[in-house]
């Protein structure tokens, strides 16, 4: 039940990103000159391989060859004439005059916006257990100021919140429970099966403003993301986020994920459900670092 820890699906499922990868698919098609080299053979290739249509014809089935007994010897003797008896008259049935379709309420979707919309149907077909909890930070935010004294000192940059809790999902899965870095696929027979990976493909989801003025959110990969120190791992997060920001993510960038990371708490939210992806085994939303709904009033004198 078990399969090897190949790229295989996870590799090649954008996840998330399809809606970009659809968006890049009109770009090749009315303004290639906005992709890069690698895109442009990216989607050459793949229409070259696809274009082809598949038709097939049924199969036609040949009739058995009627065979008329005789009896050797005997002489044949003439076959009775049977009189037709006259059809009986045949009526039109009666055809329903068929009622005016009204018109649909709304838009149909299309592009990146119908992508999205099949990815989140995709996941409803992924099995998924939701957990909550809620975590003091207090020590969190400790921790931060005293990593930050010393990157400052030693001129390293400065750690975030996300970095620190993106850096202990990680460590807690390499660590302590590496079988939540698995996925759920199925057999060309149909039936459920497991892939356990290796490395951890951290997706993290990055909202960024696109050239029109609104606003996406793109899930890129930070690779083996365990397989390197807290300072690495920052350094490898920050190049990610800055490229996606100028809009210099190439389509390596994408795909592998296997573990996602998506933080709902920017704009104020608790609690959440994030939706699993397929090719994905764990996704983890954090909810906004604040004090309780309770304690929002509280004097700040009686609060610790």
């Amino acid at each position: 039940m078990t399969d090897s820890a190949a790229p295989g699906d996870s590799e090649r499922h954008p996840g998330p990103n399809a809606w970009l990868l659809e968006e890049m698919r009109s770009q090749f098609e009315h303004e290639p000159d906005r992709l890069d080299d690698d895109s442009l053979t990216f989607f050459a290739t793949g229409r070259s391989n696809g274009a082809a249509a598949l038709t097939a014809t049924a199969p036609v089935q040949a009739l058995p060859a009627v065979t008329t007994p005789s009896t050797h010897g005997a002489p044949a003797l003439a076959a009775p004439v049977a009189t037709p008896t006259p059809a009986a008259p045949v009526t039109a049935p009666a055809t329903a005059t068929p009622a005016e379709v009204g018109e649909v309420p709304g838009e149909p979707l299309r592009g990146a916006s119908a992508r999205i919309v099949e990815n989140m149907e995709a996941s409803l077909g992924v099995p998924t257990a939701t957990s909550f909890r809620d975590i003091p930070a207090k020590m969190l935010e400790a921790n931060r100021r005293i990593i930050n004294g010393h990157m400052k000192r030693s001129r390293m940059g400065k750690a975030s919140f996300t970095h620190l809790i993106a850096w202990a999902l990680v460590r807690a899965i390499a660590d302590h429970v590496p079988t939540m870095n698995s996925t759920y696929l199925e057999g060309p027979d149909g039936k459920p099966r497991i892939q356990r990976h290796d490395q951890i493909g951290l997706g993290v989801a990055i909202d960024v403003t696109k050239n029109d003025g609104s606003r996406t959110l793109l899930v890129p990969t930070l690779r083996d993301a365990a397989g390197t120190d807290f300072m690495g791992f920052v350094a490898k997060y920050d190049d990610l986020v800055a490229r996606a920001r100028v809009n210099k993510l190439t389509l390596d960038d994408f795909g592998g994920t296997t573990v996602s990371l998506t933080n709902p708490g920017g704009i104020g939210t608790v609690q959440s459900v994030p939706r699993l992806m397929p090719t994905q085994g764990v996704i983890v939303g954090v909810g906004s670092i604040a004090l309780p709904a309770a304690w929002q009033a509280a004097d700040s004198r009686t609060v610790a």
